[in-house]
């Protein structure tokens, strides 16, 4: 086979040290078992929750899956390996001691990492210094999308509807727990605590009074120490839409919108994400009149555009009795098992999972490398 006719390569890269870990894994297994093996090649890298890079071969990523009700970590006992750039782009190499071998030109990686350095910008200018395509929102965009506070602040100062926040940061509440309780009562209780640059719900409690306050911050803390606060929409319609990139520069693609319907007292945490039993409803797609639909698929293309972002997202909105929408918030990598909502809405939408990764894959070898 010349190097023309090769399967074009993936290097799909999961686990992470982010708390996130398990679900990224997840992530990975479906998506080497859906990758159309007869165009594309996987080359599996996991990171280990220290922080450790190795090889994982194809198998052993298929086999990720929730097993006894236990989520998937990054496999122990494996080769280490490496990123470099070489001649013609991306390589990765297997680390035996102090030599390296097995050097794998890569054509595209896909990171389905969550979270803190995977999700926030890190890996992705790391992507841009080896001179490898990638899927997903560039260095910026990814930033921003992860960190809460920076994500409203860019969207209010965009004309985007977003709901009142406060952000601490660990001086604030260290040096005038006072003042941050003071500028949080402002917002009206209920109120939502969240770990600024967290993801899948981990991390949140709904706050219904000042008593329960510092214990909120004290669990979002646990996953990062800049914390945001915001004003809970409580009695709205929960409505997430899937966008992707346009084609050659075309406006972005909005999928049908869903619902998330809790049942109950509870909220969308990670155990209704992920652990579901019966607590949370998924409606795919969401029951809108059709002057809602446009309005959210609108706002949710528009939340894509102003943002900058590449590949895919998932602009998550508050729709309220009245009728008026919000941003509640943007994942630049959201969650892609088969059964997660993004996958779900496109597959609402007519796109099948399988296609739906043969498209991003696409969507990304088509971009350009380099400023853009």
């Amino acid at each position: 086979m010349t190097e023309q006719d090769r399967r074009c390569r993936v290097s799909l890269i999961f686990g992470g040290v982010s708390s996130e870990h398990e679900i990224s894994c997840l992530t990975a297994g479906g998506v080497a078992r859906a990758l159309d093996a007869e165009r594309f090649e996987v080359v599996g890298i996991g990171i280990s929750a220290d922080g450790r890079w190795f090889r994982v071969p194809l198998e052993q990523v298929m086999a990720l899956d929730v097993v006894d009700g236990r989520l998937p970590r990054v496999p122990e006992g494996l080769e280490e390996a490496v990123l470099l750039r070489g001649a013609h782009g991306a390589q990765v190499a297997t680390r035996i001691g102090d030599e390296l071998s097995d050097l794998t030109d890569i054509d595209v990686a896909f990171a389905l990492l969550h979270g803190p350095y995977g999700e926030d910008g890190t890996i992705q200018g790391m992507f841009e210094m080896l001179g490898v395509r990638y899927v997903g929102a560039g260095v910026a965009a990814s930033a921003i999308g992860m960190d809460k506070d920076l994500m409203k602040r860019s969207m209010d100062s965009a004309g985007l509807p977003v709901g009142p926040w406060v952000a601490i940061s660990p001086l604030m509440w260290q040096s005038d727990r006072t003042g941050c309780a003071e500028a949080v009562a402002e917002l009206g209780f209920p109120v939502f605590v969240k770990p600024a640059r967290g993801g899948s719900s981990l991390g949140i409690s709904r706050v219904d009074g000042p008593d329960t306050l510092a214990a909120a911050v004290a669990e979002a803390q646990r996953y990062d120490p800049k914390v945001i606060v915001e004003r809970g929409f409580v009695g709205c319609r929960e409505i997430e839409v899937a966008v992707l990139e346009g084609v050659a520069g075309r406006a972005p693609r909005v999928s049908l919108p869903g619902e998330i319907i809790m049942h109950g007292d509870s909220f969308y945490d990670f155990d209704a994400k992920y652990l579901p039993e019966g607590q949370v409803s998924l409606e795919t797609p969401a029951a809108l009149a059709s002057e809602q639909l446009a309005q959210v698929q609108a706002l949710a293309g528009r939340t894509f555009a102003v943002m900058n972002c590449e590949g895919l997202a998932r602009v998550d909105l508050f729709l309220t009795a009245d009728g008026e929408v919000f941003v509640n918030e943007l994942n630049t990598m959201p969650g892609f098992t088969r059964h997660s909502m993004f996958p779900r809405l496109w597959q609402a939408s007519g796109l099948t999972y399988p296609d739906l990764i043969s498209e991003l894959l696409e969507l990304a070898l088509a971009r350009p490398m380099g400023l853009r």
